[in-house]
C-alpha cells in the first residue's frame, strides 16, 4: 500500500555497534503469526456467489492442505463468515468451533489427521459490506447520474478472512483458484486473467478465474461493476487501467506511466514481471487505501490514478506517477517476495517508496523530485524523535497491532535508511544485492536479515552491522561537530549521541552511520561514524564544511557555533537540498531545545532576502513559518510575526505573479498555491482581496480559475465565509462525484473559523457527502484547518457512535486520536487518554501514545518559541 555517494570501502576494521537483537534469516516454522504451523495451504479453489441487492455471500472452497504434523485440530481465519459444513478428504466430517472474538475457527476431528496432504471442502456464508474493508460495495453516481453499485476487495492487513476462511498470514502461501456469480452486466476482473464465463440463474454469470501463482492471502483482489478499460503493452505484458464506464479515458496518463516504469523494473529487479497481465482499476471514493498492490490487479482511490485536465492539477499528475511507480514496485517487493510477517512490513513499505521516488525521477527528471523529499525526511523525523516512535522492524502480535505499523516510520523512515543504504555501497552494487534477493526468496517470504545478506554479499560489505542500527532500534541519530582552527586548517571532531524531542529519558543508543561531508570548492569525504569520535579537516579557517551533504543520510546535525557560523554566511552558495538541510536540522535542534530559534530565522532571513527561488528550499521555509504561526496563536506577537512573514514571501509572490506564465516550469506552477495559501494563512490583504474576487469569478464561471488555484481560493475564501456561501460549497461537496474535486472543496471548507459552520462542516463529513473511507480523514482536516479543535472533538465526541458506523475497523483504532492531536490543551489531551475507546485495543493506545507525545512537544515548542520570538523580531528592521 501506499513513500548516493559510494563508501565501498569504509568498512574494514571499523568497530560497529550492533543491536542486542540480530533477527535471522525466514523459516516457516519460527516465523511469527497467531495460528499454529501444523498445517499450511499449498492451493484453494473457491466458488462465490454474490446477493448484491442483499449485500450477502454464500461460498464453497476446495483447500488442498499439507499436515505438516499429525492433528485432530486445524485452526484457521475468518471474520463475520458463517461456516456451514467442513469435510476432510471427502468423508470425515469436522466439528466446527467458531471464535469471532479471535477471528478464528477450529476444525475438530475424531481422531488426528496424519501427515500429508489432504483436502478439506467447506461451505460458509457471510456478509458484503459497505465499510471499505474485506469484500464491500462502493455505491457511486456515473458520469451520467445514474446510481451504480461496484463490488470491490481490499485484504491487507487480514481481511481476506470476511471472504473465505483460509490462513490469512503472510508466511500461508498458496495458490488460488476463483470464480464469483455475479450481476450479468458487471465486469470483473482479478489477480489473473478470465478462463470462461456463462450465464447462471435469471441476471447471473459465472466468472472464472486462471490460477495464481503461490502468494499471500492479502494479495488475493476481485473487482466487478459498470467499468471500461484503456489498454496497451510493455515488455509483452499486456497493462489496462478500468475505471467507472464514462471516465476511462481518465486512465490514459497512468497507463503511459506504467509502460514506462515497468520494463525499467524488469531490467531492475533482473526478474520479469511474471503474471501474464497487470490491470489498474481506479475505486470511486469509497477506498480507505491510497491504493493496493494486489499481485496483477492494483487498485487505486480513483484521484491517484485518473487524470482529468480540465480538474486535475500538476501535484496530482505527479502523485498518480508516484503511487503507480509505488504499487508497481510492490509486485517485486512485497507481491513475488513477501514479508513473513507483519514486523517486517517495512520491507514492503520502506522499498515501495524508495524505489517510487527513484522511478519517478528517473523518467521525469524536470520534476527535481529527490530535493522535495526533504518535506518527507521533515516528517518522519518529527515522529522518530518523539518517545512513542518505535524501531522500523518492531514487535506484531496481533492484527491490530499490524494496522498501526502502516506509518511514517515503515514509509518514510524505511525510505530514507534505503536511500542512505545505496549511497553508502553504490548504486550498482545495491542493485546487484536486490536482483539476488529477488531470484533466492521468488513465490516465498523473507525477511530483513535476507536482504542484508543479499547486499552483503553483492558488496563485499557487512551490511547488516550497519543497517541493522537503523532499523532494529527507534530513533535518530544526532552528529555533534566540534571545529578548531590548527596551523592553517580546520579540524572537525564528529561523536554522536541521540536526538529527541519531549523525551525527558531517552534510551542511549548508539549507531553506525555513514557521514558524507563537504561543501562548496571542497573536497566531498567520507567515513562510518561509531561510538568513538572521528575527525575531519580541511584547509582555511572559515570553510563552509556541511555534514550530510546532499542529505542521503538519516541523521540530525548539529554545529558548534564556529561551524555554524561559517555555513550561515555561506548558504547562499549550497546546493537547494543542502541549504533545505541546513534549515530543517536547524529548527528541529530548536524544537528539541538544542538551539535558538534565531538560528533557524537568520538562515530562512538569509535565503529570503537573497530572493532564494528553489521549490524545495521555499517549501521548507513555508512549512516552518506556518508552524510558527500556529505556535503563536494567543500570543500579541502573532501580527508582528505574520507581517515579517507577508514581507519575506512577497518576492517570491512578485515573481510568481497569480497567473501561469506560457513558459512557465512546472516546479513554479506547483509553488505558487503553496506561497499563496502562506500569505492567506497570515492574512496578507491583497491576496486576501484577490481570493475572494477569483472566488466569485469561480462561482460564476468554474472555467475561469485554472484547477491547480480553485484549491487554495477557494479555502482563502472559505476562511470568513458567511452562511449563504457555505451553503454554496456545501451544495458542490454534495453533488460532486469527482473524488479529486470534492475532496479539494472540502478541504476550503473545513478551513472555515466561524463556530456555527464548524459545526456544519463536521456534521457533512459524515452525512453522505464524504466516502466512508476518507471520513475520519475529512474530521481531522477540520481540527486542523479550522483553528478550532477543541470544538471539533466535542462535536465528535457527541456523535462517535454514529460517525464510527461508517469507518472500516482500520479507522477505528486512530479515529480520535487523529482529532485530539490538533489540540493544545491538557483537558483534551487527557479526555483522549482517559477515553475508554483510547484502550480498547493495542493499536488504538499506540495511536493514543503519539498523538500524545505530539501535543506535548507542540505545547513545549509554543512556549518556547513565544518567548523567543518577541526579542527576535524586535532586532530585525522589517
Amino acid at each position: 500500500m501506499r513513500r548516493f555517494l559510494s563508501f565501498t570501502t569504509l568498512l574494514a576494521g571499523m568497530q560497529f555497534v550492533v543491536p542486542a537483537y540480530a533477527e535471522q534469516a525466514f523459516s516457516f516454522q519460527n516465523a511469527p503469526g497467531e495460528l499454529p504451523k501444523t498445517v499450511a495451504p499449498l492451493s484453494y479453489i473457491i466458488h462465490l456467489a454474490t446477493d448484491m441487492d442483499h449485500l450477502s455471500l454464500t461460498g464453497r472452497e476446495t483447500i488442498k492442505v499439507n499436515v505438516l504434523s499429525a492433528t485432530a485440530e486445524m485452526t484457521m481465519n475468518q471474520a463475520g463468515l458463517k461456516l456451514e459444513g467442513a469435510v476432510l478428504d471427502n468423508a470425515v466430517k469436522a466439528e466446527i468451533s467458531q471464535n469471532d472474538a479471535a477471528e478464528t475457527v477450529t476444525l475438530r476431528f475424531p481422531k488426528d489427521v496424519a501427515k500429508g496432504v489432504h483436502t478439506l471442502a467447506i461451505t460458509y456464508s457471510g456478509p458484503i459490506l459497505k465499510t471499505p474493508n474485506g469484500i464491500y460495495v462502493d455505491d457511486y453516481t456515473s458520469p451520467k447520474g445514474e446510481a451504480k453499485r461496484m463490488l470491490v476487495t481490499q485484504f491487507e492487513v487480514a481481511d481476506a478472512r470476511r471472504m473465505f476462511p483460509g490462513w490469512d498470514e503472510p508466511a500461508f502461501k498458496a495458490t488460488f483458484q476463483l470464480d464469483v456469480a455475479l450481476p450479468t452486466d458487471y465486469v470483473a476482473v482479478s489477480n489473473m486473467p478470465v478462463t470462461s464465463s456463462k450465464p447462471e440463474g435469471a441476471g447471473l454469470k459465472r466468472v472464472w478465474f486462471a490460477q495464481t501463482p503461490h502468494m499471500s492471502t492479502y494479495l488475493l483482489a476481485l473487482v466487478a461493476g459498470d467499468m471500461k478499460a484503456v489498454r496497451g503493452q510493455a515488455d509483452g505484458t499486456p497493462l489496462a487501467v478500468y475505471a467507472p464506464s464514462g471516465l476511462e479515458g481518465q486512465g490514459d496518463f497512468a497507463l503511459h506511466a506504467a509502460e514506462k516504469i515497468l520494463p525499467y523494473y524488469n531490467s531492475y529487479f533482473g526478474v520479469k514481471y511474471p503474471l501474464p497481465k497487470m490491470d489498474m482499476v481506479a475505486i470511486p471514493g469509497n477506498y480507505q487505501a491510497g491504493a493496493m498492490e494486489n499481485w496483477g490487479l492494483l487498485t487505486y482511490i480513483d484521484n491517484v490514478l485518473l487524470f482529468d485536465p480540465k480538474n486535475s492539477t500538476p501535484r496530482t499528475r505527479e502523485l498518480i506517477y508516484e503511487v503507480v511507480a509505488h504499487e508497481m514496485a510492490h509486485q517485486w517487493s512485497g507481491d513475488l517476495v513477501t514479508m513473513g510477517w507483519w514486523d517486517n512490513i517495512w520491507l514492503n513499505e520502506g522499498f515501495a517508496s524508495w524505489m517510487e521516488i527513484k522511478a519517478t525521477d528517473k523518467m521525469n527528471p524536470q520534476w527535481e523530485i529527490w530535493p522535495r523529499q526533504h518535506e518527507t525526511r521533515e516528517e518522519t523525523m518529527g515522529t522518530d524523535a518523539l518517545p512513542s516512535t518505535h524501531p522500523i522492524q518492531q514487535t506484531i502480535h496481533n492484527v491490530s497491532e499490524a494496522n498501526s505499523a502502516f506509518d511514517g516510520i515503515s514509509y518514510g523512515k524505511g525510505e530514507l535508511v534505503i536511500r542512505m543504504l545505496e549511497g553508502w555501497l553504490g548504486e550498482e552494487r545495491f542493485r546487484q544485492g536486490m536482483r539476488a534477493y529477488m531470484k533466492a526468496h521468488a513465490y516465498g517470504s523473507a525477511t530483513s536479515q535476507d536482504l542484508w545478506n543479499a547486499l552483503s554479499g553483492a558488496s563485499g560489505q557487512e551490511v547488516g552491522q550497519v543497517a541493522r542500527s537503523f532499523t532494529e532500534q527507534p530513533g535518530i541519530p544526532l552528529v555533534n561537530v566540534a571545529a578548531a582552527c590548527e596551523k592553517g586548517k580546520t579540524v572537525y571532531t564528529l561523536t554522536q549521541s541521540r536526538f529527541t524531542i519531549h523525551d525527558p529519558n531517552p534510551k542511549d543508543l548508539v549507531w553506525s552511520i555513514p557521514v558524507v561531508a563537504g561543501g562548496p570548492g571542497l573536497q566531498t569525504q567520507k567515513l562510518v561514524l561509531g561510538k568513538v569520535p572521528q575527525m575531519l579537516s580541511v584547509p582555511g579557517c572559515d570553510a563552509p564544511f556541511k555534514m550530510n551533504l546532499g542529505e542521503s543520510g538519516y541523521y540530525r546535525v548539529r554545529y558548534m557555533p564556529s561551524a555554524f557560523d561559517a555555513l550561515a554566511k555561506n548558504i547562499t552558495t549550497f546546493e537547494a537540498v543542502d541549504k533545505a538541510n541546513l534549515l530543517g536540522d536547524q529548527f528541529a535542534l530548536f524544537q528539541s531545545g538544542q538551539a535558538q530559534l534565531s538560528s533557524y530565522l537568520t538562515l530562512a532571513d538569509r535565503l529570503l532576502n537573497a530572493h532564494e527561488d528553489n521549490i524545495a528550499v521555499l517549501q521548507e521555509i513555508i512549512g516552518k513559518f506556518e508552524v510558527l504561526d500556529d505556535y503563536l496563536k494567543g500570543s500579541p506577537d502573532r501580527s508582528l510575526f505574520r507581517a515579517y512573514a507577508r514581507k519575506g514571501l512577497a518576492s517570491v509572490l512578485a515573481r510568481l505573479g497569480w497567473d501561469q506564465k506560457p513558459d512557465e516550469n512546472v516546479l513554479d506552477t506547483m509553488l505558487r498555491p503553496l506561497v499563496l495559501s502562506a500569505l492567506g494563512q497570515f492574512e496578507d490583504p491583497a491576496v486576501m482581496a484577490e481570493a475572494q474576487k477569483r472566488f466569485a469569478q469561480w462561482l460564476d464561471n468554474p472555467a475561469s480559475v485554472r484547477p491547480d488555484l480553485v484549491g487554495v481560493v477557494a479555502s482563502l475564501a472559505m476562511k470568513h465565509a458567511d452562511q449563504k456561501t457555505y451553503d454554496i460549497m456545501a451544495a458542490k461537496v454534495r453533488t460532486t462525484q469527482a473524488t479529486e474535486v470534492k475532496l479539494r472543496l472540502f478541504n476550503a471548507m473545513a478551513g472555515a473559523t466561524n463556530p456555527a459552520l464548524i459545526e456544519q462542516t463536521v456534521a457533512l463529513a459524515y452525512s453522505g457527502a464524504i466516502p466512508n473511507g476518507r471520513i475520519a480523514m475529512a474530521l481531522s482536516r477540520v481540527a486542523d484547518s479550522s483553528e478550532n479543535p477543541d470544538l471539533v472533538w466535542k462535536l465528535v465526541k457527541q456523535h462517535e457512535a454514529e460517525i464510527r458506523t461508517h469507518l472500516a475497523p482500520w479507522s477505528q483504532d486512530g479515529f480520535l486520536a487523529g482529532i485530539a492531536v490538533h489540540s493544545d490543551n491538557a483537558d483534551i489531551a487527557g479526555a483522549l487518554e482517559n477515553d475508554p475507546a483510547s484502550v480498547k485495543t493495542t493499536g488504538a493506545k499506540i495511536a493514543t501514545a503519539k498523538a500524545l507525545s505530539e501535543i506535548g512537544a507542540r505545547k513545549e515548542a509554543m512556549q518556547a518559541a513565544q518567548a523567543q520570538i518577541h526579542v527576535w523580531l524586535n532586532t530585525q528592521k522589517h
